[in-house]
């Protein structure tokens, strides 16, 4: 009751968690969330990676829907983004569904009519988890890293298929994950499907992987609400990776998965950015008729209003262009004023949809949008087979940035597996907005490698 008080008297409120004997008495573990009431609700990002036909779309969909699978991809039709999606079963694009949890912890999605109506959910939850599907297949590399960089995630979910195990591209998806220093969670799905002692093996491989030097994290394996509770509290810290066994079609292990979801934390500390300029980067565009010219992307930082006037760039030229922010979108929610970490739709005046290139910049009118073509990075390379020099062509990733640039000059020569150098990038078609401290992931073919931006000449 003390509790409940001192929570009401900020706006906030209690739910019990668990309670434990101790010295003297019981030791209860209560958490606290402050009400939706007069506020915008939290916002948590969370990408799933995994290979091809580990259950990503399947698992966002029961878990959004709170509908299980019926086995044949029921689950997975219901977030599919295109036709050709469903019919193959595989996801080649990306999208994104928020999970929104209320006050006290239940699911609002669950509840609602439409499972997935983006803006009833925002409206009811007091947390919301977007969860961005990703698709699995090696072909489709640059979209799912278009999808991690893009979208600033506090958390990952590494999904691994009980029959399968360890293929394909989870061992790079891992590394991806980790080399961005993203924490992450690894959910094996399909445990209906295998017997326990396949699951013992896969849970095994995992375990190695995670223990591998250069990764080096500590796996938890989830089996109820106190092993839940301490993943929840350490997932913050990257060092700790909870691991949960789940069936999409059963639903086994599937409330666990979701009550860490409604406990984690936010990770990124978006309110030391608020009073900044404005940022965000084009992630993708649209032309609605009624409206015209409409964006989307993550605010980094800074906040816009509706009538508030912005510069959008770089152009082929490298010129910028003040332009009015029409209307603002979150959620599918008309606001007036958005803040960073949200994920938003602006309808711009004085731009026409072809002119908006994806990856452009959105910057603050009082600021130097400065157009980049050469920069310099520290970048270690996560896998390459042969050797690379200078004239070596590669495409990288900044933000929502995805363009190919030439290498320059680098402080070591050749460049191999696990080497780290400094190095001079050109873009090779147009110019770009970056800033000293972006990080950044180069690839081409089987070359994989990572950066952060150093110097801009």
């Amino acid at each position: 009751r003390i509790l409940e008080k001192a929570a009401s008297l900020i706006g906030a409120k209690c739910r019990l968690l668990r309670v434990g004997r101790g010295r003297i008495g019981k030791i209860a573990e209560v958490h606290i969330r402050v009400s939706r009431e007069g506020r915008l609700p939290i916002f948590l990002v969370i990408p799933l990676l995994g290979n091809v036909d580990a259950g990503k779309s399947s698992l966002v969909g029961v878990l959004c829907t709170g509908e299980l699978d019926d086995g044949r991809g029921s689950a997975m039709s219901k977030v599919a983004r295109y036709v050709h999606e469903i019919k193959s079963g595989r996801t080649s694009s990306i999208s994104t569904h928020p999970l929104g949890f209320t006050d006290d912890g239940h699911v609002v999605n669950h509840s609602l009519l439409s499972p997935l109506d983006e803006a009833q959910v925002f409206l009811k939850s007091s947390k919301i988890v977007n969860l961005v599907d990703l698709g699995g297949h090696e072909r489709y590399l640059r979209t799912t890293l278009k999808g991690v960089m893009g979208r600033v995630p506090d958390y990952a979910l590494l999904v691994v298929g009980a029959n399968a195990g360890v293929v394909g591209t989870t061992k790079e998806h891992l590394g991806i994950a980790v080399a961005l220093k993203v924490p992450i969670a690894v959910v094996i799905t399909k445990v209906d499907m295998v017997g326990e002692e396949r699951v013992r093996e896969v849970l095994d491989d995992i375990f190695r992987l995670l223990k591998m030097p250069g990764i080096n994290k500590i796996p938890l394996l989830v089996r109820d609400v106190d092993d839940v509770s301490v993943a929840a509290k350490t997932m913050p810290s990257g060092r700790v990776t909870p691991v949960f066994l789940v069936s999409s079609k059963t639903g086994q292990g599937l409330n666990l998965l979701t009550l860490f979801l409604n406990l984690l934390p936010q990770r990124m500390r978006w309110e030391e950015n608020v009073g900044k300029p404005f940022l965000m980067y084009v992630d993708d565009k649209f032309n609605v008729r009624g409206v015209g010219t409409v964006v989307s992307g993550i605010v980094l930082q800074g906040s816009i209003g509706v009538d508030d006037y912005v510069q959008i760039g770089p152009f082929d030229d490298g010129s910028s262009r003040i332009v009015r922010v029409k209307s603002i979108h979150l959620h599918r929610v008309s606001v007036q004023r958005v803040f960073p970490g949200q994920d938003v739709c602006l309808a711009l005046s004085n731009i026409d949809y072809d002119e908006v290139v994806k990856g452009m910049c959105i910057l603050d009118k009082s600021e130097v949008l400065k157009p980049v073509r050469v920069f310099e990075a520290k970048v270690t390379v996560l896998h390459h087979p042969t050797t690379i020099w200078r004239g070596y062509n590669a495409v990288i990733h900044i933000h929502t940035i995805r363009q190919t640039a030439e290498l320059l000059e680098s402080s070591r020569e050749p460049l191999r597996t696990g080497v780290t150098a400094y190095v001079k990038f050109r873009f090779k078609y147009r110019p770009v907005y970056i800033r000293v401290g972006d990080w950044f992931v180069f690839r081409e073919g089987r070359t994989r490698g990572i950066g952060v931006v150093t110097n801009i000449p």
